[in-house]
């Protein structure tokens, strides 16, 4: 009814008369109206794709209005919608790139505002502070804002405020992503989280159940609801990988006050840090399910606790504090996820070989050497990760519900059978000489492995067989970690290999034909190949990024021939200080997007590559050139290329 009144001239007797219409009536009528009109009209801030089913649609008989109530004339009229979900822009028009507002700049910011540094970028801080200092104040109260400018931000007095906006969005959200955003409030102010550990987390959390998971695996799922509160812009983007999916996030300030806010008032969490005024008091934290510990962590863990409820602990080292925890004997049985990551541990207080319900177990960076026999009693644990272990016990087959395994870094090479753990999905630092000992034909589900340590006793065809074995397997890291080479390793047969990394001396590559059918990145490092491998892995027809690192090969020419890598997006060179020129024939990689290289690598046939948006130079490690010279001798190849050009001497 809004739009007819903006769009529409009418008499009183017609408005009188459209506001007796029914709904698909409506829809007929402004159908009828904007058919032989060029039109412009503006939709702002559009909530759900339901919403704009029901703005767009017509549910009429009439066949000459049929479908979208908004007609094509071909007259050059245009639709503009803003929304705060990506969801809503792609149903509205599938053919069309949303065009997605970024934060500001910290300069673009100070050309708006000067007091920018909590609004961190947020235009909607900035308006909110802006209206109000608009009010004639004094010196003495713009101080007073600058010093409590999160306090006023926050302010719910105002329907404008920033908080009564943000509280609009957690209420939109639908229940199962609502206790995924409360957990967010855990984690420590401006903290970079890992996406791989906050996966990990929420699964143990039981946000996501087999049921919801349906046919696709958990991690999954809990990629698209992160992915959901991306696109509601309650969680930033800090890291992205090349193929575009997020590494690194972090939270807003005042989004993460919000999800403290509505966390407290459904005792979903507490928080311990000394100076922090927002933690939970003593009373509030015997009744929270979940406590994360910011500071003073030797204190909180000598104090007496009555937890009775606490399902959840997590431990964050923040600045220079000592971090060491010599018992942590108040942690009740039911503790479901405990999170001891960069807390110096002598030793495991014996209480966590009785946690029989725990799923997860960060022990990473903790200085533990050693792990009790007693953690193959855990047999609910879902996810253990640890690094730099002198030996991890033998008892981990005794945990049949382990789907994540992360041990880098084994000091000792024991022998560690895991073929029982027919839920693995996840194996990370096994050793070689461990995994050949294993019958990895049980590992069914297992879709993620990497294999370090020295291999030099390893069987070459013995291990391609064993690795063959694996039908599941997308994602493989070989890492050497002496002198001896990868072994002999044909991949042909896996079919849903995508991603291989090796890192470690190889005779030389596998044949085109020996790797994985469907494999779209690759990472070569340390493997001193003497001969180019670009006319073998030129031929990988699904290939779409391909890393070559430091001392991959060791030869002076590269030459990519005509037709050569018909797919690839992205190409990086990083540390080969030995290679002189690149030679790309016409023809060759239609489709690369981005080029990384050695600024003293002389590329020709750049011109020749139609779709290249980005090129970066680097600076290798011990160049000796200037590098303003190096940058003459790249643009003279470069000089008439369309494509955004960067210059990092970091490296």
């Amino acid at each position: 009814m809004q739009i007819i009144k903006q769009v529409c001239t009418s008499t009183k007797e017609q408005v009188e008369m459209v506001e007796k219409l029914q709904e698909h009536e409506l829809g007929d009528f402004l159908h009828g109206h904007l058919k032989d009109n060029r039109y412009l009209i503006v939709l702002d801030d559009v909530w759900s794709p339901a919403d704009w089913s029901c703005l767009a649609k017509v549910s009429s008989d009439n066949p000459d209005c049929l479908g979208n109530v908004f007609p094509d004339g071909g007259k050059g009229s245009r639709i503009l919608l803003t929304t705060r979900h990506k969801d809503v822009a792609l149903q509205a028009d599938a053919r069309s790139v949303p065009q997605e507002m970024k934060m500001l700049s910290k300069q673009e910011s100070w050309d708006l505002f000067q007091m920018v540094d909590k609004c961190n970028g947020l235009p909607l801080a900035i308006v909110v502070l802006g209206g109000l200092l608009s009010r004639n104040m004094s010196h003495t109260e713009w101080r007073k804002v600058h010093d409590n400018m999160s306090a006023y931000l926050a302010k719910e007095g105002s329907q404008t405020g920033v908080m009564t906006v943000l509280n609009l969005s957690y209420i939109d959200l639908p229940s199962y992503l609502k206790p995924c955003f409360l957990h967010l409030s855990l984690f420590p102010e401006d903290y970079v989280i890992s996406t791989r550990k906050l996966f990990l987390l929420w699964i143990a959390e039981g946000f996501v159940l087999l049921e919801q998971a349906g046919q696709q695996s958990m991690k999954v799922t809990v990629e698209v609801y992160l992915n959901e509160l991306v696109n509601r812009n309650l969680i930033q983007v800090v890291r992205m990988s090349v193929n575009a999916r997020v590494v690194k996030c972090r939270v807003h300030d005042l989004v993460r006050e919000l999800a403290i806010r509505k966390a407290k008032e459904q005792i979903f969490f507490g928080t311990h840090d000394i100076a922090d005024p927002l933690s939970s008091s003593t009373s509030n934290s015997s009744k929270c399910r979940r406590q994360s510990i910011y500071s003073g962590m030797e204190r909180y863990a000598s104090v007496e606790h009555s937890t009775p409820y606490l399902r959840s602990l997590l431990f964050f080292k923040l600045g220079r504090e000592t971090c060491r925890i010599s018992q942590l004997d108040f942690i009740g049985k039911v503790l479901r996820v405990l999170d001891l990551e960069g807390v110096k541990v002598e030793s495991l207080p014996s209480i966590v070989g009785k946690l029989i319900h725990l799923r997860y177990l960060g022990l990473r960076r903790t200085g533990l050497k050693l792990l009790p026999l007693s953690i193959g009693n855990l047999r609910s644990l879902q996810a253990l990760d640890v690094n730099n272990l002198k030996q991890v016990p033998n008892v981990i087959w005794k945990i049949q519900n382990m789907r994540h395994l992360y041990m880098e870094g084994q000091e000792d090479d024991i022998p560690l059978q895991i073929d029982t753990l027919e839920n693995l999905q996840v194996l990370s630092g096994i050793t070689f000489k461990q995994w050949i000992q294993n019958n990895s034909s049980m590992l069914t589900c297992l879709w993620k492995l990497k294999l370090e340590g020295r291999c030099e006793l390893v069987e070459g065809v013995e291990f391609s067989n064993s690795i063959a074995k694996l039908r599941s397997l997308k994602s493989l890291y070989l890492k050497t970690s002496d002198e001896s080479s990868i072994p002999y390793l044909a991949m042909d047969s896996c079919l849903y290999l995508s991603k291989l990394e090796i890192k470690g001396y190889m005779q030389k590559l596998p044949a085109t034909f020996q790797f994985p059918p469907n494999l779209s990145q690759l990472t070569l490092e340390a493997c001193r190949l003497d001969c180019d491998p670009m006319p073998i892995l030129e031929k990988l027809p699904n290939l779409l990024t391909l890393r070559l690192r430091a001392k991959s090969y060791l030869g002076e020419e590269m030459h990519v021939f005509a037709n050569g890598f018909p797919q690839l997006k992205v190409l990086q060179l990083f540390e080969l200080s030995n290679v002189i020129n690149l030679h790309i024939e016409k023809g060759a990689m239609p489709w690369l997007m981005q080029l990384q290289c050695p600024f003293l690598t002389r590329i020709f046939g750049v011109d020749k590559l139609p779709n290249l948006v980005e090129v970066k130079l680097h600076n290798d490690v011990g160049s000796k050139m200037p590098f303003f010279i190096a940058s003459s001798l790249f643009l003279m190849n470069f000089r008439f290329h369309k494509c955004h050009l960067y210059w990092d001497n970091s490296w």
